[in-house]
């Protein structure tokens, strides 16, 4: 058989995944954001991205804690739906490794907008010199079929950079872009642009605080 005929499918997953780097990352890097709300020490932002409706969002913040006590968070999907906003249910999929996973989440969205769902691929990595890390978790297709009467996210590109800035404190920016795919209503885009983001960041500070996340240590992390 055809070698070239059976990694015709990686290639075409490559190419889609590049058109999304490059389409998005000039966006995060252009630094012309809009600064929506600022609230308790988190400040939400906003970009327009070109050839779609729906705005980028990018939220900063600092946090007393070490790196690897965030990223044992994230890392925790089984806990996202305690913090992260309207997140109905997470579940992991496939663990490829401890810095590395897939995972499957719904969305619950107020009536009369159905749900939406997707899958994410997270992956961490550390700067060794800065020790700054990266989580990177865009959405991927496959690995869960399709539900009826759930509607999937099939692109999302979202991005946490951690960079310590002292001693036991963190400065946190998260940015993404979603196509929520099929109709919303503007009041529930803007309550998930604004309301959301802080909610989120409020949770985390909460979550920070209890003990399983605590003197974290983890062997990819140097905090």
């Amino acid at each position: 058989m055809n070698a070239h005929k059976l990694n015709q499918p990686l290639y075409k997953v490559l190419f889609i995944a590049l058109l999304l780097v490059f389409k998005l990352n000039p966006l995060f890097a252009q630094g012309d954001w809009e600064l929506r709300t600022d609230k308790e020490g988190i400040k939400v932002y906003t970009s327009t991205v070109p050839d779609s409706k729906v705005k980028a969002i990018k939220v900063d913040a600092e946090f007393d804690a070490e790196a690897s006590q965030l990223v044992a968070l994230i890392m925790d999907v089984n806990s996202s739906a305690g913090w992260v906003y309207h997140t109905k249910s997470a579940t992991v999929i496939k663990q490829v490794s401890a810095s590395e996973l897939y995972y499957y989440s719904e969305v619950n969205l107020p009536w009369p907008a159905a749900n939406r769902d997707f899958v994410a691929h997270l992956t961490v990595n550390q700067n060794p010199d800065t020790k700054v890390i990266t989580i990177d978790g865009p959405a991927v297709s496959g690995m869960v079929p399709v539900k009826q009467g759930i509607v999937r996210i099939e692109h999302s590109v979202g991005k946490w950079v951690i960079t310590p800035v002292g001693s036991d404190k963190i400065k946190v920016e998260y940015t993404i872009h979603v196509d929520p795919a099929g109709s919303l209503p503007s009041w529930l885009v803007n309550m998930f642009a604004t309301e959301g983001p802080v909610k989120i960041f409020k949770g985390i500070r909460s979550q920070l605080q209890k003990p399983v996340y605590r003197n974290t240590e983890l062997a990819f992390v140097v905090n």
